[in-house]
């Protein structure tokens, strides 16, 4: 007996350490994948779009807050990259990409966030508390830790704290959403709507390149292809979709070509912002606002079928004779 406990424990620990090194290089990757699109500002290297953080929360949303370790040793195998030596400013850099993961998660639980992102209200928590309000630890704390040790000056710290934040923030609102969606994800099938998918990615694509690539600022054509994947595939359309957008709105804007050539960086940064959290909001937003409303119809629908075989079980049965099963009916009076 004491043997199938130590071999149930051992194999329980090895899941737990294979779980944290797959979160680890799940962080190192996306991380390097972000840094390809790194932008300097004010000596600082920041991504308009940091992928390792929508990683970090969705692990500790799926696996909860023991593969926390994983994250700090992905985060500090990132700096290392980054820098070349892990400093003193290095660690303080990891310690803040580890915990503001973890307290935006911690927030989420407490107001009872269901990965489903089935509610509204799920919607609105991840934006406002896992992505604003959990990045504010991240940028805030590897802002200062700069600042401290003297890679930053005073007068530096709003706008890199800035460009900090929102690339964190941005990394949330994209990525997490999506991985809610794949942990769902089913085969299709054969009656699944394919004519209808295939041309939303073709005109996603099609739109996405327009809107980003041409010089008349024509950006604004990319939402009326998030509002047809929210309002028909709901989140499993909508998430994809923006981030494809967001990648190649961030590709055109360092690439400084399309609407964003000829503008200065923070200027590139700001309007990447901009767009990217107004993409991530319409997609989230609409599609938990469109998944609850059927939900609603689905349990009405439901209900008003129990209440129509409640009334037709109670209701008197009569036979082919006319008789009923219940008591006679009273004489009429002449």
């Amino acid at each position: 007996m004491r043997r199938v406990i130590r071999s149930q424990e051992t194999r329980h620990r090895a899941v737990a350490v294979l779980r944290m090194l797959g979160v680890t290089a799940a962080y190192y990757l996306s991380g390097r994948l972000g840094l390809l699109r790194q932008v300097g500002v004010e000596g600082a290297v920041v991504t308009p779009l940091w992928p390792p953080t929508g990683i970090s929360l969705a692990a500790l949303l799926y696996l909860g807050a023991g593969v926390w370790p994983g994250i700090a040793l992905g985060a500090l195998l990132t700096v290392v990259t980054l820098g070349g030596t892990l400093s003193a400013a290095g660690v303080g850099i990891a310690a803040a990409n580890t915990l503001a993961p973890v307290c935006a998660c911690a927030a989420l639980r407490a107001v009872g966030f269901r990965t489903e992102l089935d509610r509204l209200r799920d919607g609105v928590a991840l934006v406002f508390l896992g992505a604003m309000g959990g990045m504010l630890v991240s940028a805030t704390v590897g802002t200062a830790t700069l600042m401290l040790g003297g890679d930053l000056g005073v007068r530096q710290f709003g706008q890199v704290w800035s460009a900090w934040w929102a690339g964190d923030v941005m990394g949330v609102l994209m990525v997490t959403p999506l991985l809610l969606v794949v942990r769902r994800a089913r085969l299709p099938r054969a009656d699944d709507r394919w004519v209808e998918a295939s041309a939303l990615a073709v005109v996603a694509v099609g739109a996405t390149i327009v809107a980003t690539r041409s010089p008349l600022s024509m950006l604004y054509l990319l939402f009326p292809v998030l509002v047809w994947a929210a309002l028909r595939f709901q989140l499993a359309g909508s998430a994809p979709c923006a981030l494809l957008m967001s990648v190649m709105a961030i590709v055109a804007g360092t690439g400084g070509v399309g609407p964003f050539a000829g503008h200065p960086v923070l200027e590139v940064m700001l309007n990447l912002t901009v767009l990217n959290g107004c993409v991530a909001l319409t997609a989230l937003l609409l599609a938990a606002i469109v998944t609850e409303h059927n939900n609603i119809r689905r349990e009405t629908e439901l209900a008003c079928e129990e209440l129509a075989a409640l009334v037709e079980e109670l209701a008197p049965r009569r036979d082919t004779g006319g008789r009923s099963d219940g008591p006679a009916d009273p004489p009429r009076p002449v």
